[in-house]
């Protein structure tokens, strides 16, 4: 099921993938270089419904409006709390969530919005050879649990240049910004996707 929200950032998008009898929503939106097609997020809506999590899809204003570049962080909060009130709507408690600067929007606004817990995937804590631009104060400022799914060789920070803070982290093994691995690898690519759905639902078992 497909859902227009209008925000005062423009008309967003909502794709639902929902569960018979839902306990949680996972709400998550793509990142500032693609849409909710992303590898990650296809693997959480076909999982998750069958263990009473729905899983709502969230395309940003301007990527429905087909322009190509993100809009200005100020502008994607605008859009999430948007469509904030749709995805609250249904009942259940909701878990905020993204990929890359869609994570940064979760973590930015959880506190505001009431979110139930984060989850981050592909944090970007820094620029691509920018460590010294750190975005770790956002993440450390979710203020509610939080979970961050981390490529091990994501260039826009790897796992073990995350700072200590009060939340968990999973590492996908050889996995990119995208959660792509070689096919030299020890692992592979169905593995990486399964790293990231498992880790996910113990997760949220865990949250209570």
């Amino acid at each position: 099921m497909t859902e227009a929200v209008e925000t005062d950032a423009g008309a967003a998008r909502i794709t639902w993938h929902r569960a018979r009898d839902p306990r949680l929503v996972l709400a998550v939106s793509h990142g500032a270089g693609g849409g909710i097609e992303a590898r990650d997020l296809t693997a959480l809506a076909a999982a998750l419904p069958a263990h009473g999590v729905s899983v709502a899809l969230v395309e940003q204003p301007w990527r429905v409006a087909g322009k190509k570049l993100a809009p200005a962080p100020k502008t994607l909060d605008t859009g999430w709390r948007g469509v904030w009130p749709a995805l609250t709507a249904p009942g259940p408690p909701v878990i905020s969530g993204g990929r890359s600067a869609g994570a940064r929007v979760a973590c930015r606004t959880a506190g505001e919005l009431g979110a139930h817990a984060v989850l981050a995937l592909s944090f970007p804590l820094h620029p691509p050879g920018k460590p010294e631009k750190s975005r770790a104060a956002e993440l450390l400022g979710a203020g509610v649990p939080t979970l961050v799914v981390q490529g091990g060789n994501d260039p826009f920070g790897r796992p073990r240049e995350f700072p200590e803070g009060a939340y968990d982290l999973i590492e996908v093994p050889y996995g990119d910004h995208g959660f792509a691995v070689p096919k030299r690898a020890e692992t592979t690519q169905e593995q990486a996707l399964e790293t990231i759905t498992d880790g996910v639902l113990k997760w949220i078992g865990a949250l209570g």
